[in-house]
């Protein structure tokens, strides 16, 4: 079974951004306008470890088969990655537990370098955070931990706005977190820590009449701590 890590030359791990970097300097040198045509099998894998690589489920699909594999060879990347010291590394884990399906142990990562303080946007590549972060807070939410997960969506709401890369797919996550606003998140926080989760939600891109109902909410939860005052 060929190494598509190898054979591109990045480490198991490597971001979206450091394996199309990666493909674009090997079929330079690869290509059969510039190496010839008996360099063309070894370009064909090459664009096959790119493919594979490059597109977050056949990743998925290919590091399951290959873990197997590895496993022949006494390398394994869930330990070397464990074993690493830097956040960096921590992040990967984090990510790479969750697209082989152990969302607890991915959490519990998570949780013990710092949770919503352990910052994923500082230690990857914008796309593999974005992703990252939405599959975790997927999980969390789950689990019934909505305000975590309402923060880890917040962020990539903002973030989205700033630059878009869910696109389409973004009307999906502002459903998700307004459920998580209507059915969930209120009986778990606090209303000082409701208010400053509505505000978060402006200037993200909801509508002016989604807007106005964050609004009420606010308005809402500044007479109850009157009241309560």
């Amino acid at each position: 079974m060929d190494d598509y890590y190898k054979l591109l030359g990045v480490k198991p791990g490597a971001s979206a951004a450091e394996i199309k970097k990666a493909f674009r300097k090997k079929a330079k040198k690869l290509h059969p306008d510039i190496a010839g045509a008996s360099h063309s099998g070894a370009m064909r894998k090459l664009i096959a470890a790119y493919e594979a690589l490059s597109d977050l489920n056949r990743r998925f699909v290919y590091d399951r088969a290959y873990s197997s594999y590895a496993k022949k060879t006494g390398f394994d990347y869930r330990t070397w990655l464990g074993e690493q010291e830097k956040p960096e590394y921590k992040a990967k884990l984090i990510f790479y537990e969750l697209l082989h399906l152990q969302e607890e142990k991915a959490i519990e990562i998570w949780r013990k370098y710092g949770g919503l303080d352990f910052q994923l946007e500082k230690h990857m590549e914008r796309e593999d955070w974005m992703d990252c972060q939405y599959i975790l807070a997927e999980e969390l939410d789950r689990r019934h931990f909505s305000f975590e997960a309402f923060k880890l969506l917040a962020a990539i709401l903002a973030e989205e706005h700033r630059r878009p890369y869910f696109n389409h797919f973004t009307a999906d996550i502002k459903n998700y977190v307004k459920i998580i606003v209507n059915k969930r998140l209120k009986r778990q926080v606090d209303d000082e820590t409701w208010i400053a989760c509505m505000k978060s939600l402006m200037g993200v891109g909801f509508s002016d009449y989604e807007e106005n109902v964050f609004n009420e909410y606010i308005e809402q939860a500044q007479n109850e701590i009157r009241v309560k005052q």
